[in-house]
């Protein structure tokens, strides 16, 4: 029972952890479409609430249980490919996060709140910054996402 409610707490973090993150993309993307600086601004605001409220919480659930579950079922974490690979590739996600996503992501919002008190927006300055956080924010989402099939699937044995 232990190793099922262990499994089954690290299960709803991941999928709360993997819905926030790409349901952020689609908020920020549906801003970005609306040309409005205030709209924009306001989703990346929302964005960067949500990392902090789901996102990180939702970290730490994934890995405790994660590693409560491993320890009760008696999984070698280090010798069982479908365990250490997801650890690494969970890992890549939170160095690209905190490197690169999370800075890009407060940048993107400080350049959207001061154009909004001035009225104007450097778009190219803008769609250089959101570019960068495309391409990170890819590499923060596909991470987990190959994780989590990985650990599904059990793959590689």
């Amino acid at each position: 029972m232990e190793y099922s409610f262990y499994k089954l707490i690290h299960i709803l973090g991941v999928a709360l952890f993997l819905g926030n993150i790409i349901t952020g993309l689609f908020w920020m993307h549906r801003a970005i479409g609306t040309k409005n600086i205030s709209v924009i601004s306001h989703t990346m605001k929302g964005i960067i609430d949500a990392d902090t409220y789901f996102t990180i919480p939702c970290v730490i659930v994934i890995v405790a249980a994660g590693f409560m579950t491993a320890i009760i079922g008696q999984y070698p974490m280090l010798t069982t490919g479908w365990i250490l690979w997801p650890i690494i590739l969970f890992s890549i996600s939170g160095a690209t996060f905190t490197a690169k996503v999370g800075p890009l992501q407060k940048k993107i919002h400080a350049l959207a709140a001061d154009a909004e008190t001035k009225g104007t927006l450097d778009w190219d300055q803008f769609h250089s910054m959101v570019r960068a956080w495309n391409l990170w924010g890819a590499v923060a989402v596909v991470t987990p996402l190959t994780a989590a099939v990985m650990m599904v699937l059990k793959v590689p044995q």
